[in-house]
């Protein structure tokens, strides 16, 4: 298995490359800037992409969809965010983006593949609307919905303190040992989480 962070963007997200082999193709989940970084270490790795997931539809997390040329897998209640930039925060920022790419929705317990490698999708609303994590088995992608030491904010538009509260509670029914790779930050685990986190 091929797993790579690329820590990409002035918000410093992390973007992943996930990869069963160099046949199989890559998937890119969250590529928020630095196209050409992330294409200079696909073709270091032999890795063609397959497709991007973005966890969320935030500029931080998008920026670089359309300049790699792959379908986009976000969440249906996500979606209009790549072509809003009020939704996706980039006219906040006064760098107002709207995308234009091949759009394929996300839905709960959608299975996503690259090679033997297999992605449940969790609806994750809370941090925005469709948010998601996706669950590998033995180890979860947790976009901006967990952090190590931390949670997703909700105190910005389309938000939800109550809605973040729950998703958590869902991510904390996975094993103690699975590993989470999150949208900024170092890696944990959903045990250290359990015990340590403050805001769970």
């Amino acid at each position: 298995m091929i797993l790579e962070k690329l820590i990409v963007g002035p918000l410093e997200v992390n973007c992943y490359i996930l990869a069963s082999s160099s046949a199989s193709g890559a998937v890119i989940i969250d590529p928020g800037a630095e196209a050409e970084k992330i294409s200079v270490r696909l073709k270091e790795l032999g890795l063609e992409i397959k497709y991007i997931v973005n966890t969320h539809g935030h500029i931080d997390h998008i920026g670089a969809d359309e300049s790699l040329a792959a379908p986009i897998y976000i969440h249906r209640l996500d979606a209009a965010f790549l072509g809003d930039p009020q939704l996706n925060l980039s006219a906040m920022l006064g760098l107002p983006l709207s995308l234009d790419g091949k759009v394929m929705p996300l839905e709960e317990g959608q299975r996503l593949e690259v090679g033997d490698i297999a992605l449940e999708v969790i609806h994750t609303p809370g941090h925005t609307p469709g948010g998601v994590c996706l669950n590998a088995g033995k180890f979860c992608f947790t976009g901006d919905t967990l952090f190590a030491q931390g949670v997703g904010r909700t105190d910005i538009p389309s938000g939800s303190e109550e809605k973040l509260t729950k998703s958590i509670r869902k991510l904390m029914r996975l094993p103690d040992e699975t590993v989470i790779y999150p949208g900024h930050g170092p890696t944990s685990t959903i045990g250290q989480e359990r015990q340590n986190n403050p805001f769970i």
